[in-house]
């Protein structure tokens, strides 16, 4: 009996403090649990990144695979007359060529024209293409006027309004600029001012009841709203830029890499022309990355605020 007494403390005792044990647990519980779920969302963080460096370099490796086996058998084919080489060129000739050019100092001065009328027109399409897209917001009878216009100019070839440009602004700088811009005004304007339509209906509604005017209206919502693609229409203005450029040179221009292009097809020196066409394409790379990494600097900041 007295083992049966002890028997029955002990099992009190256990029960008394089963509460507070029970209690620890589940106080101490959601803590382990959020470790838990801590530590898997930390593992999965790294399982993709380690996945998205993965992917990134088999990307990078297959665009240089790439490059390197088209180089390779352009050059053979070059060497071993599968294409004509007097038309086609092979790319180690056309690295002596830039090289020679480069050497000498004669390519430099085509490289640093065309670049600066890249930049004016870049830049100077940009801005008025969003000052335009601004006045047709603000002024909808005026956008109604212009609609039709503006659809027929973004159709028209660009070539065909070039001697229209050089008899008004004479050959050289200016009509080449003029063309550049008749390429990247419009198509900033209407990519600008249709982003400025499609603001949502609801923001401009609780700016309008707290009375807000037309110019708060726009500096509060409108132009906030449509900056991601202000900036995005920054990287697609310098691939027309470069476009309106050489379209440009390719009319009037005496120095210039657009000029290059037309004097090698004149005397039939067609590694100059793809030598020319091969810096076009570096230096028009080179300016992309540029306003790319602009673009992610602006958008950084433009998210934080």
């Amino acid at each position: 009996m007295k083992d049966d007494g002890d028997w029955f403390q002990q099992r009190e005792q256990l029960a008394d403090k089963e509460p507070e044990r029970v209690g620890q647990e589940q106080r101490s519980s959601p803590s382990d649990v959020e470790e838990v779920r801590s530590a898997w969302l930390d593992w999965l963080h790294r399982a993709y990144m380690r996945r998205a460096k993965r992917t990134t370099a088999l990307v990078g490796v297959t665009q240089v695979i790439i490059l390197v086996l088209f180089v390779g058998l352009w050059e053979a084919a070059g060497r071993n007359r599968w294409i004509d080489p007097l038309l086609f060129s092979y790319p180690t000739k056309m690295f002596r060529q830039l090289w020679a050019t480069m050497s000498d100092g004669s390519l430099w001065p085509h490289i640093g024209v065309t670049v600066s009328e890249t930049i004016v027109g870049f830049v100077l399409g940009t801005l008025l293409g969003t000052l335009l897209a601004a006045l047709l917001w603000w002024f909808p009878f005026v956008s109604r006027v212009a609609d039709p216009y503006l659809v027929v100019l973004n159709s028209m070839p660009k070539v065909a309004l070039g001697p229209i440009f050089i008899v008004c602004l004479g050959p050289g700088f200016l009509s080449i600029v003029a063309v550049t811009l008749s390429v990247t005004v419009i198509i900033t304007t209407l990519n600008i001012y249709n982003q400025f339509r499609e603001v949502d209906a609801g923001y401009i509604k609780v700016v309008r009841l707290f009375g807000a005017g037309r110019s708060q209206l726009f500096r509060s919502v409108i132009l906030p709203a449509s900056f991601p693609v202000i900036i995005s229409t920054l990287k697609v203005n310098v691939g027309l830029a470069w476009i309106g450029v050489i379209v440009g040179e390719f009319l009037v221009a005496k120095l210039g890499l657009g000029y290059l292009i037309i004097y090698g097809f004149q005397v039939f020196n067609f590694t100059l022309v793809l030598s020319s066409l091969l810096v076009i394409a570096a230096v028009a790379t080179v300016m992309y990355k540029a306003v790319s990494a602009l673009e992610r600097k602006l958008m950084t900041g433009w998210r934080e605020q």
